[in-house]
């Protein structure tokens, strides 16, 4: 028996009846010969760990753009705690941990530069609304790895695609991962807030507090109990509807007073600004595109590979090409 056949064995004498098996796993678009050590979710992680992609996201905008210090979240901070919550309740609720993580690390893969304020610019510049979860399987199945993709599992894929919007994932794991980006992101964003000097603790909702408790790790720590509590007690991944709704009025209050302030997003619409130019300078001339992207202009069509090729940016870079096309150069003759 190798060593992925024992892991194999040991989740199914120890996951739930309500758990994603690997050696049940719907497969990969292309088939592939098991690995030896890792099981076909483990592989997937590691395949996403290693990714450009990820790499990328440490120098994507969470909420705040190009902050003056070194605490604030980024897009790559932000998917590492949204891991380490949904391991913590896939553990606890004896589900596949290593189909959690993958679907968690993958999850914002497709997130444009600027933040949400990114996925905005595309879908004005171009007319056609931009989905980073759609756009994060686009980036495994299609252009990591020089166009060859990721080649994960249908149950990762879906996880990531089903991790926002309404259409639930297939399996308990990819529903843990829902839940668990709403309170890593809800709670961190108040953390930096507070950073900010934008917030303090007292301007959070009274019912939330006395529900939730005061500070990061006891809002966080509240809502995962409740998560565990509510799937011990009904074998789905969820919030009962008290703490739902409670957590739903708090991403209420982060909306008005953080998401919508005018000190904490007062950079976002030179960003939005960026991306749009950015995006007709290219659509102007597919030529102007790097090579790769040019061929998926051909294969795809040029409002995708334009799409492909923005999305993909980082924060520093996409200003460094607009300064590069836009912004006029000095004159130096020697």
């Amino acid at each position: 028996m190798s060593v992925r056949e024992r892991i194999e064995a040991s989740e199914r004498a120890l996951l739930a009846a309500t758990a994603t098996l690997s050696e049940r796993s719907r497969g990969r678009e292309r088939p592939e010969e098991p690995d030896a050590v890792r099981t076909c979710f483990m592989r997937d992680r590691d395949r996403i760990i290693h990714s450009k992609s990820f790499r990328r996201l440490k120098h994507k905008t969470q909420v705040f753009i190009s902050p003056e210090g070194d605490h604030y979240r980024t897009r790559l901070t932000h998917t590492l705690e949204v891991s380490q919550i949904a391991r913590t309740v896939a553990r606890a609720l004896r589900l596949n941990e290593d189909l959690t993580e993958a679907i968690a690390l993958g999850h914002d893969l497709g997130h444009t530069p600027f933040g949400h304020a990114g996925e905005r610019a595309l879908t004005e510049a171009s007319g056609v609304p931009f989905e980073h979860n759609e756009q994060s399987v686009r980036v495994v199945r299609r252009l990591e790895k020089n166009g060859a993709g990721l080649n994960l599992t249908y149950e990762v894929m879906d996880g990531m695609r089903c991790h926002t919007g309404q259409k639930k994932a297939d399996t308990e794991e990819g529903r843990i991962v829902h839940f668990a980006d709403r309170i890593a992101y809800i709670n961190h964003d108040i953390d930096d807030a507070v950073r900010a000097n934008i917030l303090i603790e007292d301007d959070i909702p009274a019912h939330v507090r006395e529900r939730l408790g005061r500070g990061h790790s006891m809002r966080i720590n509240s809502l995962v109990e409740a998560m565990v509590e509510y799937g011990e007690r009904t074998g789905r991944a969820g919030l009962d509807s008290e703490t739902e709704r409670v957590m739903s009025d708090l991403r209420e209050f982060m909306f008005e007073a953080v998401y919508k302030n005018p000190v904490a997003k007062g950079e976002e619409g030179k960003g939005i600004e960026i991306l749009k130019r950015l995006y007709e300078h290219y659509m102007a001339d597919l030529s102007r595109l790097p090579e790769d992207f040019r061929r998926i202009a051909e294969e795809d069509g040029g409002h995708t590979a334009v799409c492909d090729y923005i999305a993909g940016m980082s924060d520093r870079f996409a200003v460094a090409k607009y300064q590069d096309i836009f912004i006029p150069k000095s004159w130096n003759q020697y």
